[in-house]
């Protein structure tokens, strides 16, 4: 799948700056922007997640205690 995205002559030099100080294509700089992108906001979105079910039973359990729990 290919696309196209309009830039002004600023936002592709830095774009292309960016994809040349890590030698790589412009195609694979933006590549890996967008998925960084979708990982850190899903990260975000399961942490949330997980902070919200915690609030709602704030229980901890220790290092060695989840080792035992768990037969380590």
């Amino acid at each position: 799948m290919s696309f196209s995205i309009r830039l002004t002559d600023a936002e592709k030099s830095l774009a292309q700056a960016y994809a040349d100080m890590h030698s790589i294509s412009l195609s694979e700089a933006f590549k890996r922007a967008l998925f960084e992108k979708i990982e850190d906001e899903y990260d975000a979105k399961i942490a949330e997640e997980a902070y919200a079910e915690y609030l709602k039973d704030p229980e901890t359990v220790s290092h060695e205690d989840a080792g035992k729990i768990l037969g380590l």
